[in-house]
């Protein structure tokens, strides 16, 4: 018996098959582009989610050397939000959005108006400025109304996957909060008089599930594509962030896990309904009708190097199959000399926009203080930095409310495997870290949510049992000094430019410049 899980982050998917002892048998990754059209739009071409799928999931099946019919069940996860539009027959109608969209802000500004933010916070626990699937589903309506009306379902990109593999439409309690506006994450439905109000159908939404509830089986025509049997049962599903988090072992109140993917986040997870307005939150897989996770989230975390290696790297990667050196070890090297503080370097990470706590859609990236003697190591080490800068932003925030958190902080996938970059936020936290030893990140926590949803596992607690914490690291007071210096800084330079970005967006739209 196999369990099947796969991924979809913000620049790729992944899936992995492991045995009933936690063996990863069978893993394959391949990326997808980020589209940019237009300044604030960031898409996907939704046709590769489904034709990634079939090649990936076939590759995993061929390195396990395995019969796919002895998969027991299979999860998805993915980055939200997300919104993938389909008509009757689940063809994609336009691209997909996915995490880092911020187009519909004219639509945010209308809900503040007439809905207020009070009221969206009190149903859903969240802000609109984080741009959820409800509010992008108005700007469809308001600028591509002939589309608009070809729309059956409005799905995340996990939750287009599961269509495509049950024929399905549905939507995991943990994603559900990511549609926003007027979905109660205390009740667990959309409220029909807001949707009314903002002019959304009911009938475009999927049903809502448990993560854990087995919501169809393979259906012959994707088993055929996929080379998975007919008839192999799958669950709802659940955020990509828990995936990670449940399979590297955190099932327990307090518990915190730090993601440096595309995004960079932390979560801590919770029972009680105490929740913060700059942060996000939603329901967690170990319990999803009764468990929430408490999420600041910076919006370019790995993504920021990832774009630096595409753009300022591309030597390395060019050389990169002939010498078998990765770009991101050269990477690592030229930054790992230099001091705390980047010599005077200091960075804003927003490259599009940012969420926790500021919430600023207009925000961009900036380089304060760039001199002569400054090299790529430099910027790199600065860039590091502030995307610590920006989750330590969020963590002294709630921190200073009482909320449990166990220490040490777990960190686990993307950019955590960097060395430097955990000293990094070990150091700007002033808390001790460790790593998670295992590297499979979210679809392993997909192949367990499997388990658990198929029965095969009894709870949850098999992925603490499963999981390995090494290189732990104790924080040095003296570098957290150094860095709470530019930390004030980096908060007093975001002060200052801050109405800025908004003459700068002005500027980029009037001469339709990107």
């Amino acid at each position: 018996m196999f369990l099947l899980g796969i991924d979809y982050g913000t620049g790729g998917a992944k899936t992995t098959i492991i045995d009933p002892q936690g063996t990863v048998l069978g893993y394959a990754f391949e990326e997808y582009p980020l589209l940019t059209p237009h300044p604030g739009w960031s898409e996907h071409d939704p046709h590769l989610y489904w034709e990634i799928a079939c090649r990936i999931i076939r590759k995993a099946i061929a390195e396990a050397k395995i019969d796919a019919r002895q998969i027991k069940g299979i999860a998805v996860s993915s980055a939200l939000p997300s919104l993938v539009m389909v008509d009757a027959d689940h063809n994609p109608v336009n691209n997909a959005y996915n995490l880092m969209d911020k187009r519909a802000t004219e639509q945010v500004q209308w809900l503040k108006d007439h809905l207020g933010q009070d009221k969206v916070f009190e149903i859903s626990k969240n802000r609109l400025d984080d741009h959820p699937s409800l509010v992008n589903l108005m700007w469809e309506k308001a600028h591509r109304p002939d589309d608009f009306k070809r729309i059956c379902k409005a799905l995340t990109i996990d939750g287009y996957i599961t269509l495509r593999l049950t024929g399905k439409p549905t939507c995991h309690y943990s994603g559900a909060a990511f549609y926003g506006v007027a979905y109660s994450l205390l009740e667990r439905r959309f409220e029909r008089d807001l949707l009314e109000r903002i002019g959304i159908p009911q009938t475009l939404l999927p049903d809502l599930c448990r993560c854990e509830e087995i919501v169809g089986t393979v259906t012959r025509r994707a088993a055929e594509a996929t080379g998975l049997a007919p008839g192999t049962p799958v669950a709802a599903g659940q955020v990509d962030c828990n995936a990670g988090w449940v399979g590297a072992g955190a099932i327990e109140e307090g518990d915190i896990q730090m993601n440096l993917g595309t995004c960079g986040n932390f979560g801590i997870v919770h029972r009680d309904t105490q929740f913060h307005d700059t942060m996000i939150a939603f329901a967690y897989t170990t319990d999803s009708e009764n468990t929430y996770v408490t999420v600041p989230t910076t919006t370019t975390g790995g993504q920021l190097i990832r774009y630096m290696r595409d753009n300022f790297y591309q030597a390395e990667l060019m050389a990169q199959a002939e010498t078998g050196v990765d770009p991101y070890d050269v990477i690592n090297a030229e930054a790992a000399p230099v001091p705390p503080g980047a010599e005077g370097l200091v960075a804003l990470p927003f490259l599009m926009g940012e969420r926790t706590p500021i919430w600023d859609v207009y925000a961009r990236g900036t380089l304060f203080g760039l001199s002569m003697h400054h090299t790529r190591g430099h910027v790199i080490r600065a860039m590091m930095e502030s995307v610590a800068y920006a989750l330590y932003d969020s963590f002294r925030i709630v921190r200073a409310t009482g909320r449990r958190i166990n220490t040490p902080i777990v960190l686990n996938e993307g950019g955590a495997k960097s060395p430097l970059w955990r000293r990094i936020i070990t150091d700007v936290f002033n808390v001790p870290t460790v790593l998670v030893e295992r590297r499979t990140g979210a679809p392993y926590g997909d192949a367990i949510l499997a388990g658990v949803a198929t029965g095969l596992f009894k709870d949850f607690s098999i992925a603490r049992q499963w999981t390995k914490y090494i290189e732990p690291m104790e924080p040095d007071p003296e570098k957290h000094e150094i860095y709470m210096e530019y930390f004030d800084l980096y908060k007093g330079l975001y002060e200052h430019v801050r109405d800025d970005y908004r003459v700068l967006a002005a500027l980029r739209e009037k001469h339709h410049t990107r």
